[in-house]
């Protein structure tokens, strides 16, 4: 049963995992689009600043996580903040189903580990079933627009979505910047499959990971506001996670972001 967003005063909490060591690329974009669109839904939000020393209550107040892109330095410093049971809190909160937004090095991270260009391993969370390894500091940097072809159905969304540009509503476009390369493992899908661009590894055509309501991918950009469709998808996953039903979202005015959307693929 689909239910109306006039008939209660719907809320989310958004956990920002590490907002001033892992946000790069314009990440902290995917947050105030999240909140802008919530907001002309009537859905309330409150963002948590999940930083250095966050409580465990606090993350566990999440109805949704965001994690954004960092370099090595800091990937580092946000492994000696995660203890075991902040690892545990969270692998917890992804098992229960809480939809998440994970990019570039926030992906990688949710991994089993990533190998630098000399050969030293940082370990990752283990939540997700994939690797990333560098292939050598000589070795080109993946770079550039993308666009990949979901390999989720978003139909359902379609009323979000203008007439002219719902012949697309199962592509995603942003810009990756990365040199490392993941591998996705058997207990794991893509995201998507490349239609312009590198993806997970510039080989295999994969773009970005799926586990239960969790994504991670490589798309800067940042990546929801070219992609109102998969914002809309997320703020869903997190209204019918936390209330246990399907929540209709109202048709909102995207031309613009369309637009955006557009130019990409056409480029």
């Amino acid at each position: 049963m689909n239910h109306t967003l006039n008939a209660i005063p719907y809320t989310l909490t958004i956990g920002w995992l590490y907002p001033e060591l892992m946000s790069t690329y314009g990440d902290r974009g995917n947050i105030i689009c999240l909140q802008k669109r919530c907001e002309w839904q009537g859905i309330q939000t409150q963002v948590k600043r999940l930083d250095l020393g966050f409580k465990m209550y606090d993350l566990r107040k999440c109805d949704f996580l965001f994690m954004g892109g960092a370099q090595d330095r800091q990937q580092k410093i946000v492994a000696n903040d995660l203890n075991k049971e902040k690892v545990k809190a969270l692998k917890e909160l992804i098992e229960i189903g809480t939809p998440g937004l994970f990019i570039c090095g926030a992906y990688q991270f949710l991994g089993k580990y990533y190998k630098e260009a000399d050969g030293t391993i940082i370990k990752g969370l283990g939540i997700l079933d994939l690797y990333t390894e560098s292939p050598g500091e000589n070795s080109r940097r993946l770079i550039g627009n993308i666009s990949v072809r979901l390999n989720l159905s978003i139909s359902h969304i379609v009323v979000s979505v203008p007439i002219p540009y719902r012949n697309h509503i199962g592509d995603v476009v942003g810009f990756e910047n990365h040199g490392g390369r993941t591998y996705l493992g058997k207990n794991i899908e893509a995201l998507g499959t490349v239609l312009k661009g590198f993806g997970n590894n510039g080989k295999d055509k994969t773009e970005g990971a799926v586990y239960k309501n969790s994504f991670g991918s490589y798309l800067h950009g940042p990546i929801l506001p070219k992609n109102p469709h998969f914002a809309d998808l997320l703020i869903k996953l997190a209204l019918k996670n936390k209330y246990k039903r399907t929540i209709k979202l109202s048709a909102l005015e995207d031309s613009l972001e369309w637009q955006a959307h557009n130019q990409i693929l056409k480029n």
